[in-house]
């Protein structure tokens, strides 16, 4: 039986070879690279990235593809049909005898008129460094409101397609699951927001495979580096619609400020400099060393936090700035301001800075603090280690930005990739990317997370927002986080700054709402 086995397979292989391979002696050159979809064309790849399946968008009746590298063998995807599935071990094994190295693709389309067609190489870059292994993103129905509608948060394994729910909301009778940060990357410490009609708002804690409920609201999420204290903001986001923009959602921050729990005590704090009555302050970020805290704010200009949307809520713009902290003694510095504004002529949000210290990143869009429902909003970058040596925040725009809205990026642990969220695809439905940033900061062309089937975005009515990198597998399961929900939980005081100078939970659709 082993042996006819073995004549069957080189067979199989040796007609694979005549009738696409070796066998294509005569074809005609096409002066252009094929018509790929997704468009996985002129991109730095990382390593250990699943194997990029596409669709040739050219007609023909038999499709061979070659794809090798300068080290090891390189190997074909042959057939009748245009959907182009690459063989899993083969591709990972390619990848890894050449990190560093570029990738081709070479695409062979047998025509009605023309026979044989040969169209120019695609040429990719394996990038030398991983990207993480795992991203825990957020996935919504574009109808969601707090009680109709789907939400989860998913985690996807890298390297192959292999994507499992971390929580929905059918598993503790609808609400929001959101806001889903780690610590240090590590899947074994994490916050998931979660808000529900009956259970009413709170945070889960998750460490070590413990959960606890935290009877808490938290927002915008930053962990200290030294894991003791997560800053947030409090936002009252209410929800509108216009009636002619290509984006007919939108929202304003009726009011804001920004907060820490302290994770040994089990307690809420804030303090002054960070929940001033006249400011709406949101989107906080940590330096890499935990000295300072970086944040957006905008002037509060309007007294009736209940009139949606306030006059003039498309003027409104926010400032990046920076205060200093020290975590030892619980003290904060004055405000800098490091990004205003007035000298842009745009509205910053959704700051992140790389875990090496050097780089910031974050968008500017029209006006507000929500990028994902603005066209307008783009990322850019700032060198914080420039910065510290001219005295000087000098910042340009990103060349992986389209015409449509980009945000929700996050780092990778390395510092060399990103992962965000665009509407670049169809204007309509948020899609995670990743891109590769090299030591001068230059952001390679994206490439959409890669799907068992290439056409799979064709077909998803889902926003994909909010991608985290994360080093592993979570290995929590929902029905333990829907335990922990309907459980009592840990009460929490909360500061009277923030009870004064912030809205309820009833007051209209809040973050955990939005895409």
């Amino acid at each position: 039986m082993r042996k006819k086995a073995v004549i069957f397979i080189f067979v199989f292989f040796g007609l694979s070879q005549a009738a696409y391979g070796a066998g294509i002696d005569k074809y005609e050159t096409i002066d252009r690279p094929a018509m790929i979809s997704p468009d996985y064309n002129s991109i730095v790849i990382p390593p250990n990235i699943a194997p990029l399946n596409f669709m040739v968008k050219e007609e023909g009746s038999r499709y061979l593809v070659k794809i090798y590298s300068q080290n090891g063998e390189g190997f074909e995807v042959a057939g009748k049909s245009a959907k182009i599935q690459i063989p899993d071990g083969k591709w990972h094994k390619l990848l890894e005898q050449n990190k560093g190295n570029e990738l081709h693709f070479d695409i062979f389309v047998k025509t009605k008129t023309q026979g044989w067609v040969r169209f120019d190489t695609i040429t990719n870059k394996i990038a030398i460094e991983d990207a993480g292994s795992y991203v825990a993103f957020r996935r919504t129905h574009p109808t969601f409101t707090l009680t109709r509608g789907q939400i989860a948060v998913y985690q996807r394994n890298l390297g192959s397609f292999d994507e499992k729910v971390v929580m929905e909301n059918n598993n503790y009778k609808a609400g929001c699951t959101s806001c889903h940060t780690f610590y240090q990357y590590r899947p074994d410490e994490m916050l998931l927001g979660v808000r529900n009609v009956k259970y009413g708002a709170m945070t889960l804690y998750i460490k070590d495979g413990v959960v606890n409920k935290i009877g808490a609201k938290i927002g915008y999420t930053a962990w200290h580096p030294s894991g003791k204290i997560v800053l947030y903001s409090l936002n009252n986001l209410p929800m509108f619609f216009h009636s002619a923009n290509p984006e007919v959602r939108d929202t304003v921050d009726m009011d804001s400020v920004l907060a820490y729990y302290v994770i040994d005590s089990k307690t809420v704090k804030t303090a002054p400099e960070i929940s001033r009555k006249d400011l709406l302050e949101t989107w906080p970020a940590w330096s890499a060393d935990g000295k300072y805290l970086y944040y957006c704010i905008s002037p509060l200009t309007w007294m009736d936090k209940k009139k949606v949307p306030p006059k003039d809520y498309d003027k409104v713009k926010y400032d990046l700035v920076q205060i200093s902290y020290d975590i030892d003694t619980d003290k904060w510095g004055e405000i800098k301001t490091v990004l205003s504004a007035e000298d842009t002529g745009l509205s910053i949000a959704m700051p992140r800075i790389s875990p090496d210290g050097r780089w910031l990143m974050f968008c500017m869009c029209a006006y507000g603090c929500f990028p994902p429902w603005q066209p307008s909003s783009d990322l850019y970058m700032m060198d914080l280690k420039a910065a510290e040596q001219t005295g000087k925040y000098e910042y340009r725009r990103l060349e992986l930005n389209s015409d449509k809205s980009e945000g929700w990026h996050s780092w990778s642990s390395n510092s060399r990739w990103i992962v965000f969220s665009s509407k670049r695809d169809n204007g309509l439905f948020t899609r995670i990317y990743i891109s590769y940033i090299d030591e001068q900061g230059r952001a390679s062309k994206p490439l959409v997370l890669p799907k068992k089937d290439p056409q799979y975005y064709d077909y998803c009515l889902d926003a994909l927002t909010n991608a985290e990198f994360v080093s592993g597998p979570i290995a929590i399961t929902g029905e333990r986080l829907a335990e922990a929900i309907r459980s009592a939980g840990i009460s929490v005081e909360m500061p009277l700054a923030i009870t004064k100078a912030t809205p309820t939970d009833t007051g209209g659709a809040t973050y955990e709402e939005l895409e």
